[in-house]
Parts: structure tokens; sequence; C-alpha cells
């Protein structure tokens, strides 16, 4: 039991473009937040941690502090090995930040803070073993088992967006080529738009004149909105984005047997445009098909809060060691 049952924890949503920070109720609500644009120095960065925090302590009595990454950690959760959106490198980022506030910190990747919270208090409660995949830029993913986030030897499990599915196919940021995330993802949404575009003429739209003047102002969500509207591009964007959702649940299902599978990050706003399709066609794909039980598959509850939510929560563990 904590000595201060009335106080409350904070989270931290480490972003590439948005430092988030929530003042969170054992009930899992956010009573105060705070944010600011991410620094980009290591120097800043912590720095910006410190004093989002310490403006919240005016405000409320606060006992333990948690770091939602999107970024490696070791198994232990002390050190950011690398985050592709955030300059920290091999930093010992928990202590350094136990530092500078004096309380205590609790580390944690970004999609296992958005499970957390969604295991506590959104759409995974009572579920002790289940996937979540958060699609948005790319594809995050954890393995909730017996109620236990599953890590691996070395901290970086489950890749699931980083496996190949197309030899040979679109360029990867990890390096590699035809990644599940660069056909399932927000951003794949947008490169199936170009490729669309491209392959043969299509009556000119707000969404056709953008992807070819400025596509990087056009995002998945734009894609789904088009679509919707029977634009041809988005339509043809986002049956491929639903085609390999049903791969990649059947992947998850025949690898690990889930209870549930979880959709979660921005992508999941629109879920009720492509996932009952994604769901139908995952069942017939996997192993067994029609002779096996199913996972549930549906979407996420908290939305971008999960993030704050799960590592808020997290940290009333080191609070009360």
């Amino acid at each position: 039991m904590s000595l201060f049952p009335t106080e409350h924890t904070v989270g931290l949503d480490i972003g590439g473009t948005n430092l988030r920070a929530g003042v969170v109720s054992e009930a899992g609500e956010i009573i105060d937040s705070r944010s600011m644009p991410t620094p980009r120095t290591v120097e800043e960065l912590e720095l910006g941690i410190a004093d989002l925090v310490t403006q919240l302590r005016r405000e409320h009595p606060i006992q333990a502090v948690g770091l939602s990454v999107a970024g490696f950690l070791d198994p232990e959760c002390e050190i950011v090995r690398f985050a592709p959106h955030l300059p920290w490198r091999g930093a010992p980022v928990r202590r350094i930040i136990t530092g500078l506030l004096d309380l205590p910190v609790r580390l944690e990747h970004d999609a296992n803070s958005a499970a957390w919270g969604e295991y506590r208090y959104g759409a995974a409660r009572d579920v002790d073993n289940w996937v979540l995949l958060a699609i948005g830029t790319g594809i995050g993913a954890t393995l909730m088992n017996n109620g236990e986030i599953y890590r691996g030897a070395y901290g970086t499990a489950p890749e699931f967006g980083h496996l190949p599915v197309v030899p040979g196919g679109r360029p990867c940021s990890c390096g590699k080529r035809g990644c599940l995330e660069r056909y399932c993802s927000g951003t794949a949404l947008v490169t199936s738009a170009l490729e669309e575009l491209a392959s043969a003429k299509h009556p000119e739209s707000e969404l056709t004149r953008r992807l070819r003047a400025h596509p990087d102002s056009v995002n998945g969500e734009h894609v789904f909105a088009a679509a919707q509207q029977g634009e041809p591009v988005a339509v043809a964007a986002v049956e491929s984005f639903i085609h390999w959702l049903g791969e990649a649940l059947a992947i998850v299902a025949d690898v690990l047997d889930p209870e549930l599978i979880l959709i979660g990050g921005g992508v999941s706003r629109d879920a009720e445009f492509f996932l009952n399709e994604a769901t139908e066609r995952f069942a017939g794909r996997i192993v067994g098909a029609g002779y096996r039980p199913l996972p549930r598959v549906v979407s996420a509850e908290l939305g971008g809060d999960a993030g704050m939510i799960g590592v808020a929560d997290l940290a009333r563990s080191v609070a009360v060691a």
C-alpha cells in the first residue's frame, strides 16, 4: 500500500513530434495535462520532461513518473538503446530523469505502455493472453502473456511490423525491404495511393492534386476520408490495407493463438471502415480455418491517451517498491 493514497502519478508520452504529460488517478483518469513540441537535443529533451513534471507538481501531489518512449529499451527498462525520432542513444534515461526529478521513475516502450493502459482500463480488461497491434506511422506491437508484458530475451519482442511479407518489396526505414508496416500502416496507405495514381489515369480530385503536388501533406486519415467518398485512388489504397491487415492478423493468430487481438494506434480511429472486412479475410487465412476458435479482433478504447495512462499506472509499482 502507498503511504500517500491521495497522490497521483504522471505519465509522459514522448513522441517524435510532441511531448505530453498527464496526471493520472488510480482510476485511470487524466485529471490534468501539459504538452510541448518535442525538443531535438538530449539536454533540451530531458529538461523539457523535468519542466512539464515540475509544472504538474505545483498543482498535484505526485508520487512517481512514467516515461512512454517510442524506441528500443533494454530488458530491465533502464536504457533507451535507440529511438529513431528522439536524440537518445544508449542513454540511461531512467537514472537521469530520476536524478532530475528526485522521484521514482518507470521507463517503458510506447506500445507496451498503451497495451498496459488497455489491459488495466480499456478494451483488454480481464484478458490475460492477447496482442496489441498499434498501427500508425508504422506498426508497434505488444504481447501480453498471463497478464505480463512479454519482452523476449533482449527486450525487443515482438516486431511484427518488420516481418518481410513481400520479397524485394518497398524499402523500410529499418533497412530491410517488404516489411509488413510498409503495406499495413498510415504511411502505407499514402504509398499505396501514390502507386495507384502512377499506375493508371484517374479523375482529378482534392486527394489526387495533393498527392501530385504535396504528397508529404497527405496522411492515412485523408486517404480513408477520400475512400468514403468513393475516390478510386483512395479505395484501392484502403483495399490494399485491408488485404495486408488480414494477413497480419492471420500471422499473429497462427504464431501466438491469442484470445484477443486489439487494434490501436492512429489508424484505429477509422476502424469502422476496415476492421470487419479485414477480420473476415483473416478468418479464412489462418491454419485450420473453420475448425478452430478465432481470437476476438476489436479496436482500442483509450485512443491517444493509452500510453500516458498505462505508463502512469506502471509507475505506481516503483512508487511503492
